[in-house]
């Protein structure tokens, strides 16, 4: 008589294993931890979807001159903006703690150089918002980054 084992998963067992196969197809079959990827690059790829976000919010107010989009810009994507908007979103406890969490290994990453217009604390702040934005991206959670997007945006 054979004996068959039976397989139980839950939901989250689940969900982790869709997870797994979803990252093995979306990278090329290359697993991939975004909780080992360096903070600097996780900002790095935050920084482009704010700033997507932003264009695209800037020019469906209406802005059609390309200097006052610029212009414009500057009070979303400067890093003085975006530590305020993460300070807001911390401070409304918006955030969850896996959230926070990328967000505190981002501000606390050691580097040396900083932009002259702004100081490292600023900067630090600002990294941790775009480190979180591109966290997200690469976890695939596009509904969280429109809604962290709206409550910066006020939409």
């Amino acid at each position: 008589m054979k004996k068959y084992a039976l397989l139980v998963l839950n939901y989250r067992d689940i969900l982790s294993l869709f997870i797994l196969w979803y990252n093995l197809i979306k990278f090329g079959g290359v697993y991939m931890n975004v909780l080992e990827i360096n903070v600097l690059v996780l900002a790095y790829l935050g920084d482009t979807i704010y700033e997507n976000y932003v264009r695209h919010f800037l020019i469906k107010k209406g802005i059609g001159n390309v200097n006052d989009l610029q212009t414009e810009s500057i009070n979303y994507v400067s890093a003085k903006a975006q530590a305020k908007f993460l300070e807001e979103l911390m401070n409304n406890n918006f955030l969850d703690e896996e959230e926070i969490s990328v967000v505190k290994r981002a501000r606390n990453y050691k580097s040396n150089s900083h932009p002259k217009n702004t100081d490292i604390i600023t900067y630090k702040h600002a990294t941790g918002l775009e480190a979180l934005i591109g966290y997200l991206d690469l976890k695939n959670k596009k509904d969280r980054i429109d809604e962290i997007m709206n409550k910066i945006l006020g939409e």
